[in-house]
């Protein structure tokens, strides 16, 4: 795996809010783990870094602006502001990151990015839909699957899906559909430091 050297680490929506029990059962308790050592590898390379906040319009939602769980949580505060090289924060009130303010695909373009690394919160919505736009847009997307979680969810007909089953759905169409290539976060952080 090559990573460029101005890939940009786009980090999704890792707010205090997705901690309340109303999302239920999530998977993958290492994603905040992962999260922070990509954030750790792309500063410490000086790559860019893209940090994504939902303020959902949603009243009562938990990722309400102006509520303690719109703020992200300490893993990525505690980073934001921390590398040398370019850092944005985006904020937005649908699924992609590149729907937000300010435009992610100018930006992006204005830096000469054409590859990204994804991660953050939930692993199949705001990251998906990120990453299938992504795609969409040209860029080539790295989707690194154990630097995010998401929760059980219920559909139509009472279909029920766990996290785990979520995750695997998103990972084989992004991958099998050429979307993304679906990556772990290890196999990235040597690939960004052997770069």
């Amino acid at each position: 795996m090559e990573i460029k050297e101005n890939a940009a680490l786009v980090v999704v929506d890792v707010q205090k809010g997705f901690e309340h029990a109303s999302w239920g059962r999530r998977d993958n308790p290492d994603a905040e783990w992962n999260i922070a050592a990509l954030i750790d590898a792309w500063q410490g390379t000086g790559r860019p870094v893209v940090f994504v906040r939902h303020d959902s319009r949603q009243e009562g939602s938990p990722l309400e602006p102006g509520t303690e769980g719109n703020a992200f949580k300490e893993v990525v505060e505690e980073r934001r502001g921390k590398g040398p090289g370019p850092e944005l924060l985006v904020t937005k009130t649908v699924n992609s990151a590149f729907y937000g303010e300010p435009d992610l695909d100018a930006w992006l373009s204005g830096q000469g990015v054409r590859q990204l690394v994804i991660a953050g919160i939930q692993t199949n919505m705001c990251n998906e839909t990120t990453a299938r736009m992504g795609g969409n847009l040209g860029y080539e997307v790295l989707f690194a699957l154990d630097a995010m979680h998401t929760f059980d969810l219920e559909g139509p007909f009472g279909w029920r899906r766990t996290a785990e089953e979520l995750t695997r759905a998103t990972a084989v169409s992004l991958h099998g559909g050429g979307f993304a290539r679906v990556v772990t976060t290890q196999d990235v952080v040597e690939a960004a430091g052997a770069a």
